[in-house]
């Protein structure tokens, strides 16, 4: 881990609900990792109101807004890390010009708004490592690969045997209280909250499942016309493996449930969104004789990604580039992969459920 002495200085690139939530309570748990040295926005006002948050915990952080703001972080070689939480639709542009001036870049899920950006990406990404003197890190947070339910779910898979079925059931809670239901970029976004929200559990399915999704045919629907369209999915998904499944997504549930559901021939495992005190997942083993253990792990997926991105950045710091392998569950393919497959599920609704074949990353 960095050295306490000498923290990583970082500056947050974004002011929005999502850094006032979640970002700055979390990396005030982990403090000693890092030093925020300043917020950007694009408007002075949004940048100040997040610094005036990030001021209880931190103290003396800056405020920078608009195009100078911008331009003071890039020529300030004291940031060495920045953390991306912009709209969906310029975080790659911005990570890119971050990437360019040496920074080391973790930028907030989804990993950008369609496969074809994605490829521009990877492409521009490779040519700044190939000039860049050492290593540069481009993570893309995506918090459910660190959730503890589904690490611990990872660990679990081998139990249950063959696979022969997965369901992943997504009934969300995108209604009018929702902090995120009148964000414009959302709304403007293709595929709306299904790709924004949807990536999340993508990710846990891929991550259990150990293995890529190989085709899918899916049918949406608009309901709820307050949402953007569309607002319902559901995909039946082809793995590598040989084994089916299910991906039902409703964006804004009256009785909202979560959950991975993965049968095979010695058992299953599940795994479920719950409450105890607190909120995170309910993990559940069930063996051949139908005998269920069960353990419930709370959220702590944000916090363990930014701790992961933090070392990434001192290792790589301390470490000759040839010699560092950053964490791959935060890598840019990971985050690529689960457009991908989203897309190529929305792709396939929009065409009837025609079956459609997931690019490849």
């Amino acid at each position: 881990m960095a050295a306490t002495n000498h923290p990583i200085q970082i500056a947050i690139l974004g002011a929005g609900t999502f850094v006032k939530s979640q970002y700055l309570p979390r990396l005030s748990e982990i403090s000693n990792l890092f030093h925020l040295k300043a917020i950007w926005s694009r408007t002075e006002n949004s940048a100040s109101s997040a610094v005036e948050i990030a001021n209880k915990d931190f103290g003396g952080v800056e405020c920078k807004w608009g195009d100078n703001g911008l331009q003071d972080i890039i020529q300030d070689s004291s940031i060495v890390a920045v953390i991306v939480v912009l709209a969906g639709q310029h975080q790659v542009e911005i990570s890119l010009k971050m990437l360019k001036a040496g920074k080391q870049v973790l930028q907030e899920k989804p990993a950008a708004s369609c496969t074809n950006e994605l490829e521009t990406a990877l492409s521009a990404y490779k040519s700044i490592s190939a000039d860049a003197p050492g290593q540069i890190i481009w993570s893309v947070a995506e918090n459910y690969r660190f959730e503890p339910a589904l690490v611990e779910g990872k660990k679990l898979i081998a139990d249950i045997g063959k696979m022969m079925s997965v369901q992943v059931i997504v009934e969300g809670s995108m209604n009018s209280s929702n902090p995120y239901f009148s964000s414009s970029w959302r709304r403007s976004f293709t595929g709306g909250f299904i790709l924004d929200m949807g990536v999340h559990f993508i990710a846990g399915l891929r991550m259990l499942v150990g293995c890529e999704v190989v085709s899918v045919s899916a049918m949406t629907s608009h309901v709820d016309l307050i949402l953007p369209s569309p607002d319902n999915l559901s995909s039946v998904f082809h793995l590598e493996n040989g084994c089916s499944g299910v991906f039902v997504m409703v964006v804004s549930s009256r009785s909202p449930k979560i959950l991975w559901r993965v049968v095979g021939m010695n058992g299953t495992l599940q795994i479920e969104r719950g409450f105890q005190g607190q909120h995170g997942y309910l993990v559940s083993l069930y063996d051949a004789n139908g005998q269920c253990k069960s353990s419930f792990f709370p959220f702590s997926g944000v916090t363990e990604e930014l701790k992961t991105f933090f070392n990434d950045v001192s290792e790589n710091t301390l470490k000759k580039s040839s010699e560092f392998v950053p964490e791959h569950r935060l890598s840019l393919v990971e985050g690529a992969r689960d457009v991908a497959l989203l897309e190529a599920m929305l792709e396939s609704g929009s065409r009837q459920g025609k079956q459609v074949h997931v690019k490849k990353f």
